[in-house]
């Protein structure tokens, strides 16, 4: 009986033929309404790729998402707020493992304080620790360029040599 609504199920689901094709979540008692979006709305809404979120969903970074009978996956206002906080976190350099701990962490957020604190700790210092390769690397780039330069500039009046660079 594909399509037939299950009794057992504590909701009905609805779609609304809104622009922005929001599917609600009703209580058997329609007392309640919850809006659920589509992954394609939620991809649009927080500028990522369907694959995105079924890859942070995989990884478990999201719970997983509830379904319609069709097997469209549904999200909530929470799942797309849990979206743009793990995108948060990745632009500071955190891992998807460390993300998936501060979204653990985030749940108990008044008690989470001081782990958050040492998380971030340690990042810090990673950053810092990287900085310092990245200006050393710099340094070391800037003075194969000066020999680069300085052959090129000998060449002018003298015979080519090799390049000092793969020289070394």
């Amino acid at each position: 009986m594909r399509g037939a609504p299950i009794p057992s199920l504590p909701f009905l689901l609805t779609l609304d033929y809104a622009p922005d094709c929001m599917i609600s979540v009703m209580a058997a008692n329609h007392q309640l309404s919850t809006p659920m979006l589509q992954i394609g709305e939620v991809a649009r809404r927080t500028e990522l790729t369907v694959d995105t979120i079924r890859f942070y969903e995989k990884r478990r970074l999201l719970p997983r998402a509830m379904r319609t009978t069709g097997r469209f996956r549904l999200y909530t206002p929470e799942d797309i707020e849990r979206i743009r906080f793990i995108r948060r976190m990745q632009t500071l350099g955190f891992s998807l493992m460390e993300i998936r701990e501060l979204g653990n962490l985030r749940a108990r957020s008044v008690d989470a304080c001081d782990s958050v604190r040492k998380l971030l700790t340690t990042k810090l210092a990673e950053v810092r620790m990287k900085m310092h390769e990245l200006e050393r690397l710099e340094s070391e780039l800037a003075a194969d360029l000066r020999k680069c330069n300085a052959e090129l500039k000998h060449r002018r009046q003298h015979a080519p040599g090799a390049c000092p660079v793969l020289e070394t």
